[in-house]
């Protein structure tokens, strides 16, 4: 097991529960919340339905569209690091010397280690890694309608930093001098088959929500009209006021079965998205409820008929 990639995600896990802790729960508020605070865990609508923010703090926002950039990354880091690992698996070259001291350096499995039919877990994992970034980035560059929402600095660079740290996670369950192309697909096992169909299905929700987001700016002819927000209606929208987070922790959830539900650490990035998306739902839910008198009551913000 990684050790020290376990720990991170792990304390990115806790670090966002007690932040949504702190938001659930009015007994741990214990007074206004830190304005650093809110900046840190809001962005874009959330964001703009605070109280005014400080002139220093706005000084440290970015646009929100800058969104697309760590799908950029992603696509380019984890497209690179899919290619090493094709390479290694089936034309028996080594990772780069680099790369091997880095994986080493984050606990990755032993050159020697038996790790069975995990190299085609972890090349399937990495290829819908890299498979849901593409899609992300086309919706944001050619669907998605945004507004002069913003982030701030610091959530922009955790995000980039986030999309080179996951693929080195898929990574770290393969030994760095592995081959074994010639019994590859031998290792084709039931959980593949269930962890990429559930990928689908959730990214073709999730891709059916973003559509519906951004039509509620456009025109029928496909033209932008406004930049306002409004509440969105149809598909998973009637149950919860954020269906793409819950497809995003879906999402998430199919690759950790198509690691045969075993590693660990993958576990631990579930954990940490459920933390993080929940978060997220947890604050649009409220904009929604403090904007909309009409707002419908039976949604919940993030998963339907529970929270």
């Amino acid at each position: 097991m990684p050790a020290a990639l376990s720990a991170f995600w792990l304390l990115l896990a806790a670090a966002f529960l007690a932040a949504l802790l702190l938001e659930l729960l009015p007994a741990l508020r214990g007074g206004p919340r830190p304005g650093l605070f809110q900046d840190l865990i809001r962005y874009g609508k959330t964001k703009s339905g605070c109280e005014q923010r400080p002139a220093w703090l706005r000084l440290l926002d970015v646009p929100k569209r800058w969104f697309s950039h760590f799908y950029i990354l992603s696509v380019v880091w984890n497209g690179f690091l899919l290619l090493l690992l094709i390479q290694a698996l089936f034309l028996a070259r080594p990772f780069p010397i680099w790369l091997q001291d880095l994986l080493s350096a984050l606990g990755g499995a032993s050159q020697n280690q038996d790790v069975g039919d995990k190299h085609l877990s972890a090349l399937l994992v990495l290829m819908l890694l890299w498979l849901h970034s593409f899609r992300r980035l086309i919706e944001c560059l050619c669907i998605s309608v945004f507004s002069s929402g913003v982030l701030h600095i610091v959530q922009y660079c955790f995000g980039l930093g986030y999309y080179i740290v996951i693929g080195l996670t898929v990574l770290c369950r393969v030994p760095a001098n592995v081959s074994n192309g010639e019994d590859f697909f031998m290792q084709i096992c039931w959980y593949h088959t269930l962890g990429i169909m559930m990928y689908i299905w959730a990214s073709v929700h999730q891709h059916r929500c973003h559509v519906i987001l951004a039509n509620l700016r456009k025109s029928k002819s496909g033209k932008v009209v406004n930049l306002s927000h409004s509440i969105p209606f149809g598909g998973w929208f009637e149950r919860v006021s954020c269906p793409h987070y819950f497809a995003e922790l879906l999402i998430y959830v199919s690759m950790a079965i198509t690691f045969g539900f075993q590693n660990f650490t993958w576990w631990l990035v579930v954990m940490y998205v459920l933390f993080n998306q929940a978060l997220a739902a947890v604050l649009c839910h409220e904009f929604y409820v403090n904007r909309f008198s009409c707002y419908p009551t039976h949604r919940k913000a993030f998963i339907p008929f529970l929270f």
